[in-house]
């Protein structure tokens, strides 16, 4: 039986193992899935997203309590944590599947992730513009359970280290106090 408090968001922004890392942190969210969502494949296998060819996007999905921490304090995070002005990658990852993307569940996150991105082009934080898609939510599948808690398990791999640690890093500085306490 689900939560009537809780809300769904996902989220793609690059890679899902370090929105993973990231959103695993943050109060309010209890439970952070990596998958894929807006495709045309059902179930893809990470090799067929990896191919960019199935039209999905790596996503996390999370769980959250709005009244502890808002769809627009989770975009906060969001559009901090990576680079929502190049069109189909993140730094060395390239291809569709790591495009900056917002799939709304409600007609309000629609209307909550617009305003961000309207506020944020107003603030001219970045030279080039947003080019965060925002479209409806159809479908999410599960990535395999090896990409799960991947930066948790993995932390000391090069990639984890190099590209995800950075980010943590920088989470734990900007928001400090939006995080879980066990984690400060």
């Amino acid at each position: 039986m689900s939560d009537p408090t809780l809300e769904f968001v996902t989220l793609g922004g690059g890679c899902y193992w370090c929105m993973e890392a990231v959103f695993e942190l943050l109060e309010g969210v209890s439970a952070v899935t990596s998958g894929a969502s807006g495709g045309h494949v059902a179930n893809p296998t990470y090799e067929e997203l990896c191919t960019g060819e199935t039209g999905h996007a790596e996503v996390v999905q999370l769980q959250t309590d709005p009244s502890v921490t808002s769809f627009r304090e989770v975009l906060d995070v969001f559009f901090s944590m990576h680079d929502p002005t190049t069109l189909n990658c993140q730094g060395g990852d390239v291809g569709t599947q790591y495009r900056s993307v917002i799939f709304y569940h409600t007609s309000e996150q629609e209307e909550t992730a617009r305003a961000v991105i309207g506020e944020l082009t107003t603030d001219g934080l970045w030279r080039d513009p947003i080019v965060t898609e925002v479209v409806p939510f159809e479908r999410f599948y599960r990535a395999e359970d090896y990409h799960q808690g991947y930066f948790r398990k993995n932390g000391q791999q090069p990639y984890c280290r190099v590209i995800i640690g950075p980010k943590v890093t920088k989470l734990r500085a900007r928001f400090a106090h939006k995080l879980k306490t066990q984690v400060l």
